[in-house]
């Protein structure tokens, strides 16, 4: 069942330029990756290397945690867990405007133009919030 999220923490969840999104491995492990993503549709879009070992975790486990703290102290933070699907078929980043207009200026200072980055970038991810905790 979908978890519902509070206005307050959509907003901040909005605001955020990344989150750490861990995945696990088959063996277990835990495995953190700050990413970059829109919150859309109530639900998480990411994008990833086809090849990254976040999408040999998800294929096999789609149980999956983001996280980040918006203050150096952490005080406040939110903690997401949820579900994770490969969206096959999905467009290419640089046909989302509003994952191009949050990271114009992020994909310049990797050194990609917006093509590059969504043909190295070629998987899109979209996480379903299951539950959420947050201060």
């Amino acid at each position: 069942m979908p978890a519902e999220i509070s206005p307050e923490f959509a907003e901040r969840i909005r605001s955020a330029y990344y989150v750490w999104f861990t995945t696990v491995r088959a063996d277990g492990m835990p495995q953190p990756t700050p990413v970059w993503f829109i919150w859309e549709n109530d639900t998480f879009l990411i994008y990833s290397m086809p090849t990254a070992q976040k999408i040999r975790n998800i294929r096999q486990n789609p149980k999956v945690a983001l996280s980040f703290a918006d203050s150096n102290d952490a005080e406040s933070y939110i903690v997401i867990m949820g579900e994770a699907t490969i969206e096959e078929g999905a467009p290419l980043a640089n046909q989302v405007p509003a994952y191009l207009a949050k990271y114009a200026d992020g994909i310049k200072d990797i050194g990609m133009t917006p093509e590059s980055m969504a043909q190295s970038f070629s998987t899109a991810i979209r996480v379903r919030p299951i539950h959420v905790r947050g201060e």
